[in-house]
């Protein structure tokens, strides 16, 4: 059982950072440099296997004007700059929680101030909305229509942001 226990974690650590990749090796590089992983990471291939279980709140921890311009489909707009608890009143903090922002430094900073509220169960989406947009996986706008537009934050972040339709 002892070699189980030990062989168990090395079967299972590729498995994890290939949950963690993203489509640009230089992108990824970037999200390292930025995130510490002090909230644990969801992949954009995970979320969107399960986007529709029960109990998943997807936050948007981007500016209103990012957010305006297209999320993830049921995203509660949260905030960066402007965070307040007072916009979680619909998420339980039993909830399963998914923050995201641009690449995921923002929703990291935000998902720290989660679990300090108590909110047990938050993750950080790994690259972000621009890995989701690059995976081509599907955002709406305010009226919940299908897009493909997305604030690209500035020229220097956008070039991060490889499909879609960039707004700045």
């Amino acid at each position: 059982m002892k070699q189980l226990s030990i062989f168990l974690p090395i079967f299972l650590m590729p498995l994890l950072l290939l949950a963690q990749q993203t489509l640009d090796p230089k992108f990824e590089k970037k999200i390292e440099e930025l995130i510490e992983h002090s909230v644990p990471v969801i992949s954009c291939e995970r979320l969107e296997q399960k986007v529709n279980t029960p109990n998943l709140y997807l936050l948007d921890a981007r500016e209103k004007k990012e957010y305006e311009t297209s999320h993830l489909k049921d995203a509660v707009w949260v905030g960066y700059d402007t965070f307040s608890p007072e916009r979680l009143t619909t998420v339980p903090k039993d909830g399963i929680v998914v923050v995201y922002c641009s690449v995921g430094y923002r929703s990291e900073k935000i998902g720290e101030q989660l679990k300090k509220m108590g909110y047990s169960r938050v993750y950080n989406l790994y690259g972000g909305i621009f890995e989701w947009t690059n995976r081509t996986y599907p955002l709406v706008n305010l009226q919940n229509e299908v897009t493909t537009k997305v604030h690209a934050y500035n020229r220097d972040w956008g070039r991060w942001l490889n499909k879609g339709e960039k707004v700045y």
